[in-house]
């Protein structure tokens, strides 16, 4: 418990009983969240858990940078409306409409209430829009935001686009070539995945957590381990652990990589957008030799890893590192050497700090605009309890600063995997996870190389996942991408859109 008897405190990766969690009136709960928010703190998850005499049960996760705590209030709904929080505490603003669609509560006041995942409600009889069960829901059918004005038009893009991409709705409201306001509509990738994961751990639990968001298979498999483990209380050993921050970091170079090579693409300068798709795929060959995967599924598993990497593979993994490392360096540099690029890239899409941190923006796309938020140094776990990797900030929130940013991650992504991989502790693989505790919740954050992943466990009087909330960092960041459009040309949009490069299916769930 804190010195503050509104929330219980508890450290990143670490389970507490549930009746040590504060349960308030929920004025109070409002009050708290609102001014803890406004103190500085950082809203990590908003979510809701049906009590069995049919009140919604409302948790709140902060972190607490100043600390390296998390903060957890809870507080119960007895009606289906409530005083929205949203309009003191935009940080909330898609928790709130999260809670509508799922549970069919409606925060009142909320100054844009709509769905976000398309989907009917958790609990029977009417949603928080007034359908019933029988009415059919369509995917992006609702009310969109509209500017009126005589020159004023509307461009509608998605939600299939002309890439190989997911599916994304994108409404812009226009003056001439100018973006008024942008407002992106998903949900076409829901697939149900935290209401699958209630009742687990099964055989399939962590296939569909590394699945959550494919690309970010290391960072939410990792999220989800150190979740059970805590709630088991596993000790996993030190080499493991190091193990687990070496695919992290992989994770984040692939992606980094790749990510600078497709905003090169969409300024058109092929070099680099050549050499980087190659790349990319030397640093995912490499998690491959590891594991055997190139997304790194099979090898984070509840007390640790299962595959180890013996002296001669080891070697092989530092050469091609290094080896990588260095073509990428080459095909990077034309790029910040190139006025042309710089041109297209500085001053467009900027996001203010002030901006940031009203919306609780996280990862790199928070960092390019000033705030320096990192799980790894504000709420070590694993590996990163006694390693720490330097952490890159920069001040103009643009593309330049989302893209550069990129690049000085790389860079010291790198030096820590050549430095792990060199000084692997001995020891075991694994240790054997006992029986989760009951009527416990669990949290854990890990860093993803788009930003905090959060996973939050709530266990029943079986040990059972009672249920199991994900925030993938997109879901944080994707007004963020709204923001950066504000005033910019809609020419820009594939550029800023690149920039964030966020995750439809991690939004979606």
């Amino acid at each position: 418990m804190t010195d503050d008897h509104r929330f219980a405190a508890m450290h990143n990766a670490q389970a507490l009983p549930r009746r040590e969690i504060p349960v308030l009136p929920f004025a109070d709960f409002r009050l708290s969240v609102i001014e803890t928010v406004k103190s500085g703190k950082t809203i990590a998850a908003l979510f809701g858990d049906a009590s069995p005499d049919g009140a919604l049960e409302l948790y709140a996760v902060l972190g607490d940078v100043d600390r390296a705590t998390l903060l957890v209030s809870q507080t119960r709904l007895e009606h289906d409306a409530f005083a929205a929080l949203t309009p003191a505490c935009p940080q909330v603003h898609l928790f709130e409409r999260e809670l509508a669609e799922q549970f069919g509560v409606r925060p009142e006041g909320h100054p844009w209430l709509k769905p976000i995942r398309f989907h009917r409600s958790y609990r029977s009889g009417k949603d928080a829009w007034g359908r019933s069960d029988a009415e059919p829901i369509e995917v992006g059918v609702m009310d969109f935001y509209q500017i009126e004005g005589e020159e004023v038009h509307e461009v509608a893009v998605g939600p299939v686009h002309a890439g190989i991409i997911e599916p994304g709705h994108f409404r812009f409201q226009c003056h001439g070539e100018q973006v008024l306001h942008l407002e992106i509509s998903l949900g076409y990738q829901h697939r149900g995945i935290e209401r699958a994961l209630a009742g687990g751990p099964t055989k399939r639990t962590v296939h569909m957590i590394e699945a959550a968001s494919g690309d970010s298979s290391i960072g939410h498999a990792t999220a989800y381990c150190q979740t059970v483990e805590a709630l088991s209380n596993a000790q996993v050993p030190i080499r493991a652990d190091a193990l687990r921050g070496v695919m992290l970091e992989l994770e984040r170079l692939a992606n980094h990589t790749g990510d600078l090579g497709a905003l090169a693409g969409d300024v058109g300068f092929m070099p680099t957008a050549s050499y980087c798709g190659r790349i990319r795929g030397d640093f995912l060959n490499l998690t491959a030799l590891i594991c055997g995967s190139r997304f790194g599924r099979g090898m984070i598993r509840p007390g640790g890893v299962t595959f180890d990497i013996e002296e001669a593979r080891k070697s092989q993994c530092i050469e091609r590192l290094d080896r990588a490392l260095h073509d990428l360096n080459t095909a990077v540099e034309l790029l910040w050497n190139s006025a042309s690029v710089q041109a297209r890239f500085e001053g467009v899409g900027a996001v203010s700090r002030s901006d940031c941190l009203a919306l609780g923006m996280v990862g790199p796309a928070a960092r390019a605009c000033g705030v320096p938020v990192d799980v790894r140094s504000d709420f070590p776990s694993g590996i990163f309890r006694f390693v720490h990797v330097p952490i890159s900030v920069l001040q103009t929130g643009d593309v330049f600063a989302r893209a550069y940013l990129r690049w000085l991650e790389i860079q010291r992504s790198a030096a820590y995997v050549r430095e792990q991989l060199q000084t692997l502790p001995e020891g075991p693989l694994r240790a054997t996870p006992a029986a989760m505790r009951l009527d416990h919740l669990a949290v854990s954050l890990v860093e993803g190389w788009r930003g905090q992943i959060c996973h939050v466990a709530l266990t029943d009087a079986q040990g059972r996942f009672a249920r199991y909330k994900i925030v993938d960092p997109s879901f944080h960041n994707w007004t963020g991408l709204a923001m950066a459009l504000r005033d910019q040309q809609i020419s820009d949009f594939p550029l800023c859109n690149k920039s964030f490069n966020l995750s439809y299916c991690g939004h979606d769930l």
